[in-house]
């Protein structure tokens, strides 16, 4: 396996890596990132969440930068403020000990007002969510006539979210860009579309296969219990496990109250996050559960985009959720950076067969546990 000195990334960027422990690149790290560097041509990649993704284009792009040239050189448009956020941070994280290199992330909760006095600072990367940077870019409070890069991070969540109609009018208001990174887990007709329309037909395409999708250092287990027993089994899990931190999955907004709500009245320090949250409320409990010793985060799906938080032992799905993809977005935020961790689904009897399906076409394997 190639080293990330190998693959063609920098000395400060590596002393960076160290700072980080991040020691080794992942599949997608080591396929992308000597693609990336290449000065030319668009590029394509299957990535899922947990397989490095954000080092993938974030050190590519950072070596690409011109740092004394001040102005807007790269768009990163993502599905969520919190994944937006969270790459900001990694992308800041990466440029400790180079030249520095400017990101500013644009999204929606926010006042727009703050966005455009930050923006008028000496900017290089932008990561923004679709609707708001067409807001801005409406407004002409953001300069793109510069941009050479645009990177879709995600593609296929920012289109089942509804960010189609912006995602092209974005494509093509950036009308001076060289190169287009996409990456996606899925290709539904509306990625192939942008594809087809705004990206080289020749582009560099790689396809991280599906027994490289699931992280290997996850072991994934599940527990029968019939409804009613299911809290009280969740219980027992936190209790085995201790003080550890874990983030716990429902489908909806509500089960995540109600579940966050047992778990305060059981005496388990918890957060909730989910859509219905204001950009405040989100932050104070991203904060709680980062910093201030609050032991599981309750979360929906896309509003769990963007944690990345190191030493997260576990995952538990209390409720499994509609599709594959989003069982490895789940677990991948367990076992980061080479850990080890546990992705624990709480099930009846008759969703056994969706475990089995999740085996069969993640090519995983599940260990029962008694309930």
């Amino acid at each position: 396996m190639a080293t990330f000195q190998e693959l063609g990334i920098t000395g400060s960027y590596i002393k960076a890596l160290k700072d980080l422990d991040i020691k080794t690149p992942t599949r997608i790290q080591e396929q992308a990132i000597p693609a990336l560097l290449d000065e030319s041509g668009d590029f394509i990649g299957q990535g899922q969440t947990g397989t490095g993704k954000t080092a993938a284009f974030g050190l590519p792009i950072l070596n690409l930068i011109e740092p004394d040239e001040k102005y807007i050189q790269a768009i990163i448009l993502c599905p969520t403020r919190e994944l937006g956020k969270q790459i900001a941070k990694q992308l800041f994280r990466f440029t400790k000990y180079g030249k520095k290199i400017f990101t500013e992330a644009v999204y929606g909760g926010e006042k727009i007002d703050k966005q455009i006095d930050r923006l008028k600072r000496p900017t290089h990367i932008i990561v923004a969510t679709p609707g708001r940077l067409k807001d801005l870019m409406e407004r002409k409070d953001i300069d793109i006539s510069k941009v050479r890069y645009v990177i879709l991070d995600e593609a296929d969540e920012m289109l089942k979210m509804g960010f189609k109609e912006e995602v092209f009018n974005i494509l093509r208001g950036i009308e001076n860009r060289q190169r287009t990174w996409l990456f996606s887990a899925t290709f539904p007709s509306g990625v192939n579309q942008i594809i087809e329309r705004f990206m080289d037909p020749n582009a560099t395409r790689i396809n991280v296969k599906k027994d490289d999708v699931v992280n290997e250092n996850i072991e994934h287990q599940f527990v029968v219990c019939e409804p009613n027993e299911k809290f009280l089994t969740l219980r027992e899990f936190l209790k085995a496990m201790k003080k550890q931190k874990g983030i716990i999955f429902t489908r909806t907004k509500a089960s995540a109250n109600e579940v966050h709500l047992r778990l305060q009245e059981s005496g388990v320090d918890s957060e909730v996050i989910h859509g219905d949250l204001d950009q405040k409320e989100r932050d104070k409990a991203m904060r709680a559960f980062k910093n201030r010793g609050s032991q599981i985060m309750v979360a929906t799906d896309l509003s769990a985009r963007g944690i990345d938080i190191k030493n997260l032992a576990f995952v538990a799905h209390y409720e499994l959720p509609d599709q594959s993809d989003y069982y490895t977005h789940r677990s991948g935020r367990t076992a980061r950076g080479g850990a080890r961790g546990i992705s624990i689904a709480f099930v009846s009897y008759n969703e056994i067969k969706a475990l089995r399906d999740y085996e069969r076409v993640l090519n995983i394997e599940f260990r029962q546990l008694k309930g």
